[in-house]
C-alpha cells in the first residue's frame, strides 16, 4: 500500500465515522429531542435531552469538514461534495451515503 493509499484510506476512514456519528445525532435531533420539546410539556424529560442539540451542533462541522476533506483527495467536483455535505443534514441520508462510498471503495 503507498502513502498516497494509506493517506486515503485514513480520510475515509474519518468521514465514515463522522458519517455514523452526525447520522445518529441528526436522528436523536429530529426524533428525539424535536418531539420531546415541541409535542410533549414536560420540563423533566426536556432537561434530559437539552444536551442533543449541542453535541449535534459541535459534531456536523466536523462532519463537513472531513466530507470536504475526502471530496477534496479524491477531486470529485464541487456538486458531488456538496451533495455529500448535504447528506448529513437529513436523518439517515449520512448512513446511505458512508454505505454507497464503502461500496464503492471495495470494487475499487
Amino acid at each position: 500500500m503507498s502513502a498516497n493509499d494509506k493517506s486515503m484510506h485514513g480520510v475515509f476512514i474519518r468521514f465514515r465515522v463522522m458519517a455514523v456519528i452526525a447520522g445518529v445525532m441528526s436522528l436523536l435531533l429530529w426524533f428525539v429531542d424535536l418531539p420531546v420539546v415541541y409535542l410533549i410539556d414536560n420540563p423533566s424529560l426536556k432537561d434530559q435531552v437539552s444536551w442533543i442539540p449541542y453535541v449535534h451542533g459541535y459534531t456536523y462541522p466536523f462532519y463537513v469538514l472531513t466530507a470536504i476533506h475526502l471530496a477534496a483527495k479524491k477531486r470529485w467536483s464541487v456538486p458531488r461534495m456538496i451533495g455529500l455535505i448535504l447528506a448529513g443534514t437529513l436523518p439517515v441520508a449520512s448512513f446511505i451515503a458512508e454505505r454507497r462510498l464503502a461500496q464503492s471503495m471495495a470494487t475499487k
